[in-house]
């Protein structure tokens, strides 16, 4: 039988219409679609009728399925013959471990091919009218895992990463957030720098809460993941820059329209 491939796409960070052409065009030819937790259901309604769909959901905290049981799943369809999207949220090689499938899939001898996606340390910051770099505030800007924050032997050098770059966006990082704001204010982040914690960035569910390194954790302590941390003076720039606004009906509003908005003080 001929083997068949495997194609380790990025859905992005949530709204179906940051799908890539690629990604979209390859998920509506799959023959066995292996997805997470985070991807919008929209786009599984793209597939074919007789597509089979299996989820391998990752949420904080919880994993329905090991890794490695997930690279023997893409492995054995793609042996079977099938033409496999591992449909991942975000872009696969940004902390979604794509990394470590396509070296499983290498020392299987499966062939396989990587479809970026629009990584949510991009979007959800923009969606929320921030902008990670600003000529009158920020020229560069680094992305860390917050899942770090709690080992006491972390591949993050937080002393390093405190000030190594002027906008920090921090993933998966709510859990930890009292211990990320200890360890910047510690390593030389000033308590007035703001934060801003964006839930369910991209979506209809979308939420935003803006503070200081002084204030955040109690400002955000109601609020669920998915979550993305953004640290920096850019952040300053949230309400001016809002265009992106879920409405009631949980459609999402997309452009800014001053006639939407009340008059500012």
């Amino acid at each position: 039988m001929t083997i068949g491939k495997v194609y380790l796409v990025g859905a992005g960070p949530g709204d179906p219409g940051l799908m890539t052409v690629r990604g979209l065009e390859l998920l509506r030819n799959a023959s066995v679609i292996v997805y997470d937790q985070l991807v919008n259901p929209a786009l599984l309604e793209e597939a074919g009728t007789h597509t089979t769909r299996i989820f391998v959901g990752k949420k904080a905290g919880r994993h329905c399925i090991a890794q490695e049981e997930i690279n023997q799943v893409l492995i054995a369809h793609a042996r079977a013959g099938h033409e496999v999207v591992r449909l991942k949220g975000g872009d696969p090689f940004v902390f979604g471990r794509g990394g470590e499938e396509a070296e499983a899939l290498a020392e299987a001898d499966i062939p396989f091919e990587i479809i970026p996606g629009v990584s949510s340390a991009v979007a959800v910051p923009a969606y929320a009218g921030i902008p990670l770099t600003h000529r009158n505030y920020a020229s560069s800007f680094a992305v860390v895992t917050g899942h770090e924050a709690r080992k006491p032997n972390s591949s993050v050098d937080w002393a390093k990463l405190a000030t190594a770059a002027d906008t920090l966006v921090i993933l998966m990082g709510l859990g930890n957030l009292p211990i990320i704001v200890k360890k910047l204010i510690a390593h030389g982040r000033p308590p007035h720098t703001p934060v801003a914690v964006i839930c369910s960035g991209t979506t209809s569910e979308q939420e935003s809460v803006i503070g200081t390194l002084a204030d955040i954790v109690e400002k955000s302590a109601l609020l669920e993941p998915p979550a993305l941390i953004v640290v920096g003076d850019v952040v300053s720039l949230a309400d001016k820059l809002k265009w992106f606004i879920p409405n009631s009906d949980h459609q999402p509003v997309y452009g800014r329209d001053p006639a939407r908005e009340p008059a500012r003080a």
